[in-house]
């Protein structure tokens, strides 16, 4: 009587990975015998991450009892960074991992916020529960990403990103309206019809590589002055856009879960 080979488990199940996977990026899960999902995590390089767990002898305890668990790992490449974060962060609200605990509410991942719950629309850094009335873009994969894309939207369509405190209390304009990033509407330097009229154009943005609407590439031209100002900024700025969102992803800071091994990468 022949007796079967038994499965691989932990880093030698990993490491049985390592002669197919690619060097790109996307999002790996790993799962127990039983199927259940234990982590999701992004990666610059597939390969390389997975080696990192594959080597052993250099993880904390916890991180080392996730290797010991896994039984299966599966694999979805991307085209970019910033989609692999995308991904991995909406598998981890979905599946609700054992070792991404405190990466499930997304509250690591910073999202550029456009409050509609004020007469004068706010763009502003935002992280945590999404629980502001307003749009939400995102997330990023660094707080270097957002800011380069705040700056621009800014630029873009002029939205005020001061506190509600602060907006009430001006009597004349800030900085940003000096260097044109900001019409001041605490101060009236622009009427409310006609920031209602811009506010549909800034929801049409969309934060995914090379994905720009049609209205950002040709905007409508209008009577007031300050719409002529803003289709020639937007159009100068439609390649700018490209260019922020292709490097979101470049990883200054941000990290795709709470079990992840320093790696190659």
């Amino acid at each position: 009587m022949t007796s079967e080979t038994p499965a691989l488990k932990g880093a030698e199940r990993i490491a049985a990975y390592l002669k197919t996977l690619p060097d790109q990026p996307g999002v790996y899960r790993m799962l127990n015998a039983a199927g259940d999902v234990l982590y999701v995590g992004k990666a610059k390089s597939l390969k390389k991450r997975v080696s990192s767990y594959a080597r052993g002898g250099v993880h904390t305890d916890r991180l080392t009892r996730m290797v010991a668990e896994t039984a299966e790992m599966l694999f979805v490449t991307t085209a970019s960074e910033i989609e692999a974060l995308l991904l991995e962060s909406n598998l981890i609200k979905q599946l609700k991992p054992r070792y991404n605990v405190s990466y499930r509410d997304d509250k690591s991942f910073p999202n550029i916020l456009l409050r509609e719950d004020h007469a004068f629309p706010q763009l502003l850094k935002h992280r945590g529960a999404k629980s502001a009335k307003g749009i939400y873009f995102g997330p990023f994969a660094s707080a270097g990403a957002v800011n380069r894309t705040l700056n621009t939207l800014q630029r873009a369509f002029l939205l005020r990103s001061c506190s509600d405190s602060v907006f009430e209390s001006r009597t004349r304009p800030c900085l940003l309206f000096q260097i044109k990033r900001c019409s001041a509407p605490c101060v009236n330097r622009i009427d409310l019809v006609v920031l209602r009229e811009h506010l549909p154009r800034s929801r049409t943005v969309r934060l995914k590589e090379h994905e720009i609407t049609h209205e950002i590439k040709e905007p409508r031209r209008r009577e007031h002055p300050l719409d002529t100002a803003l289709a020639k900024t937007v159009r100068i700025l439609g390649k700018a856009f490209c260019q922020i969102i292709a490097h979101e992803g470049g990883g200054d800071g941000a990290a795709g879960g709470d079990a992840e091994p320093a790696s190659d990468e």
